[in-house]
């Protein structure tokens, strides 16, 4: 197949960015998303008012298929992401952060993935995790084919589906139709979306790993305060109950626990010790008790205590 017939599907990759500029990451994600194999591809780069040369960075490129928007005014990170989806042409849409990365086919895999005519909401593949310094944490292959949608969901809370928008490919039009990336308090903007179109359209499944998702102490899982990481995860979990009322129930436990474990996980990285053990509780109590905290830092006593309890229960 060759990548340059123009009848080949526009696809439109989105980089927010602020003042991303020295650590050079930004150049770099902008020659990634260039030298994509595909070559029917936009780069719309928008400048949510850096205080850095972003611009500088972003006008050393002379490609023509290169965009670059300056905010007047620094209008919110989820802003600047629907802003880079309304600006885009494109059949499909990659929101790719201004750190992560993309591999070369990464474009082309997921476009040769679909059947002809076919027309998917998503499109994902396998991530990477990578750390500050470009070394791999972990690799995620994306075991996800053939899964229901319910089962998709299900297999997120359960740790066997990896989401992260940069190995996402949304079908533009179907994403801006679901409302574009939203949540509450706009922590799980990528999810919501991404669950809706999942039920609602068709989903492919790439399992190769094509995509690294950056992770570092700058994330913002580390300085949200709890009580909107709470409230964003229960307005998800809400949301998904309705996408699968049928399901109400086994949603409602894995998730009610996957979402509490989530919140220990983040309290636990954060300082002083009392905030700690408050927001430890907060969150026990948010999730309907489902998961003591107790059990997450000692887990070993509580499997002993099951697999007595068990035994008993055979005598």
């Amino acid at each position: 197949m060759d990548d340059k017939i123009p009848a080949q599907p526009l696809v439109s990759i989105g980089i927010p960015t602020y003042n991303r500029a020295a650590s050079g990451r930004l150049k770099e994600v902008i020659e990634r998303s260039l030298r994509q194999t595909y070559q029917n591809i936009e780069v719309i780069v928008s400048d949510n008012c850096s205080a850095d040369n972003t611009s500088e960075i972003v006008n050393s490129f002379s490609d023509p298929r290169l965009q670059y928007v300056r905010q007047e005014s620094n209008i919110g990170a989820n802003n600047n992401f629907n802003f880079c989806l309304d600006q885009a042409k494109g059949k499909y849409f990659l929101l790719l952060h201004d750190d992560d990365s993309i591999d070369p086919d990464f474009i082309s895999t997921c476009i040769t993935s679909l059947q002809p005519g076919q027309t998917a909401g998503v499109i994902y593949t396998g991530v990477r995790i990578i750390d500050g310094n470009d070394h791999v944490i972990k690799e995620n292959k994306n075991r996800a084919a053939g899964l229901s949608a319910l089962d998709f969901v299900l297999g997120w809370f359960q740790g066997e589906v990896a989401l992260y928008l940069c190995n996402s490919l949304y079908n533009r039009e179907y994403l801006k139709e679901v409302g574009g990336f939203h949540s509450k308090h706009n922590l799980f903007t990528d999810l919501v979306p991404s669950f809706t179109l999942v039920e609602k359209y068709e989903r492919v499944d790439v399992r190769d790993v094509k995509a690294s998702f950056r992770r570092h102490t700058s994330n913002m899982s580390y300085s949200t305060p709890m009580n909107l990481w709470i409230e964003d995860s229960l307005f998800l979990l809400a949301v998904l109950v309705k996408l699968f009322p049928q399901q109400r129930e086994s949603i409602q436990k894995l998730g009610s626990q996957y979402f509490c474990e989530k919140m220990y996980w983040y309290t636990s990285r954060r300082s002083g010790f009392v905030r700690r053990w408050i927001d430890y509780f907060t969150a026990y109590k948010s999730f309907g008790y489902c998961y003591s905290p107790f059990r997450f830092f000692y887990p070993r006593p509580f499997k002993k205590a099951n697999k007595v309890f068990s035994k008993n229960r055979m005598l």
